[in-house]
């Protein structure tokens, strides 16, 4: 595969390197894509979920700058997770890891049977069967290299939650295009706009390409780059984030070929 031409950085601490090539190489993305479908997946589909995944995890870094700064930190820590987070609902995904991880403990609820005994958590499972929860170390390396481009440090503990993050979205990625190329577009298509105050409107063509994302025509063996956005546009439920990861992925794979 060619090497992707590395663009020009935005100006600004906050985006610095936001669209050179992604942390996480196309060969983790194909990988995590085998783990959940037998499908090919083109070099344009993992050039847009690399870009996607790193929008995402861009956006919960910064956020936990942030709040560590507040605090006059420069390494972060899971409290800095939780808190941006909570003051930003719209990078909040992968919620399997929170089942896993400790720093998400006593956050996602107590679970009752229909006796209103109370459910113990899941014990780490012994399976050979990949899982986005077991593989997330694969995701250490694109994670650090994320962090040194924020001008962000963090402690392990930080890491192995922003590495079981990714995995899970990615993942979750996976599936959601895998969907799309089987029922032949995203059947269940709708928007949901959130405009944060002070925050302009979303310009009138993200709609437009939304839309275009609802009906596929491509064969139905091969993820492309499409069905990947439209998988983004499920995971990512609207608002600013949506917009930016679909905008930088296509930014991303437009010297991408096809195949």
């Amino acid at each position: 595969m060619s090497t992707q031409p590395i663009r020009p950085e935005r100006s600004g601490p906050e985006t610095a390197s936001v669209m050179d090539a992604p942390p996480f190489k196309p060969s983790l993305v194909r990988a995590v894509f085998r783990d959940v479908t037998p499908m090919h997946v083109s070099r344009s589909a993992a050039w847009a979920a690399a870009s996607v995944t790193r929008t995402v995890l861009t956006e919960i870094i910064d956020g936990a700058r942030r709040a560590a700064a507040e605090e006059g930190r420069k390494k972060l820590i899971p409290g800095d997770l939780l808190s941006a987070i909570d003051r930003n609902v719209e990078p909040e995904v992968g919620s399997e890891w929170y089942d896993h991880s400790p720093t998400f403990r006593g956050l996602t609820g107590v679970l009752y049977d229909a006796e209103g005994v109370i459910v113990p958590p899941r014990r780490r499972s012994r399976s050979r069967k990949p899982s986005a929860v077991v593989g997330a170390h694969r995701f250490e390396a694109g994670v650090k290299k994320l962090l040194r481009s924020q001008g962000a440090t963090a402690v392990p503990a930080m890491v192995r939650d922003l590495d079981g993050i990714a995995s899970v979205f990615l993942t979750d990625l996976a599936r959601d295009a895998a969907m799309v190329v089987r029922e032949g577009g995203v059947k269940r298509f709708g928007t949901v706009t959130l405009v944060m105050p002070g925050e302009p409107a979303p310009p009138p063509f993200l709609e437009d390409s939304l839309r275009a994302l609802s009906t596929r025509r491509e064969d139905g063996r091969t993820i492309g780059r499409n069905d990947v956005l439209a998988a983004t546009t499920m995971q990512l439920f609207g608002g600013n984030l949506r917009q930016r990861a679909l905008t930088e992925a296509h930014e991303a794979t437009q010297d991408t070929s096809a195949g």
